[in-house]
């Protein structure tokens, strides 16, 4: 491990390989150890860079007071890629990660070669972050099946967790969260890897849950992004999770689409050789301008 200051936040972050930019974001509740079963596999290839966001493991974590804000981490992922000359980057981001880089992809198009999007949590094209009772209806009536989604997902996971971790309930809270986002259930069978990234990161969560909530978004500037973008979906992520990447997918106008066999939203941990075997088929399509990358071991 070694790490870079950038926009006052020291970040760690492991790199692996030579060639074009691979930058891996993680989600939430997570660090940089979520791509381990990433790192050595793109490297065959590629110049890997997986790194920890701010306040999460083992980077400092957030201060008493201080706000977990989703525009931030987009500022940082910003000036890492300058601070490690890693522009253009192939950006492949899993959830509140693949949020990041979408909005990246918006803000500074120069920055990033190609976009994959594993299951960004991307409500904020349909309602606020505090909806009122008129978006919530629009959503319903328009998109019957999502607003259903965002509904559930509201009342049965967000605001439950919320008020756990505002009563200091650490232990409801990361339940809350983490079987509402992977199922029911989901938290009693975590595998001992994510379990750990769960409870290293858990402040992290509480912040982010209790902060301003994700950043607005803007249906024409999503359809303005003109990087290759492969979306992902994992077969068992609850289903507001593909309602949402079937309106990225109506939005962005150079798009392709895999799902991940006996995966949920954490699909590149739960199967990670079907993730990178998509990913590295999808990013082998897209090189640097007569660029032509090295053959792939068989996994």
């Amino acid at each position: 491990m070694t790490d870079v200051r950038v926009n006052g936040a020291t970040l760690a972050y492991e790199e692996i390989g030579d060639g074009e930019p691979v930058i891996l974001v993680h989600g939430s509740a997570s660090d940089h150890r979520t791509w381990n079963a990433q790192t050595d596999a793109l490297a065959e290839q590629f110049r890997v860079i997986s790194y920890s966001r701010r306040y999460h493991w083992p980077n400092e974590p957030i201060p008493a007071g201080g706000r977990y804000i989703m525009d931030e981490h987009v500022d940082d992922l910003r000036a890492l890629i300058h601070s490690l000359d890693a522009a253009p980057a192939h950006l492949v981001g899993n959830s509140y990660g693949a949020f990041l880089a979408l909005l990246l992809a918006i803000r500074e198009p120069s920055l990033l070669r190609s976009l994959v999007l594993a299951e960004p949590p991307v409500l904020t094209l349909f309602v606020s972050n505090d909806p009122t009772v008129w978006e919530l209806l629009k959503t319903l009536l328009t998109r019957p099946r999502t607003g259903a989604g965002i509904l559930r997902l509201g009342i049965q996971g967000i605001d439950p967790a919320k008020k756990a971790f505002e009563h200091g309930d650490r232990e409801t809270g990361l339940r809350t969260f983490v079987d509402a986002v992977l199922g029911d259930g989901a938290y009693d069978r975590l595998p001992e890897g994510r379990s750990e990234q769960v409870e290293d990161n858990a402040e992290s969560l509480r912040a982010e849950l209790l902060g301003p909530g994700f950043s607005p978004l803007d249906v024409e500037k999503v359809q303005q992004i003109q990087a290759p973008t492969l979306l992902v979906t994992g077969e068992n992520s609850i289903g507001l999770f593909h309602r949402l990447i079937d309106r990225l997918e109506e939005l962005l106008p150079r798009c392709e689409r895999s799902e991940i066999p006996d995966a949920p939203h954490t699909m590149h941990e739960a199967n990670a050789p079907a993730f990178n075997t998509a990913v590295r088929s999808f990013l082998e399509k897209h090189p640097s301008a007569g660029g032509q990358f090295p053959a792939a071991r068989a996994e």
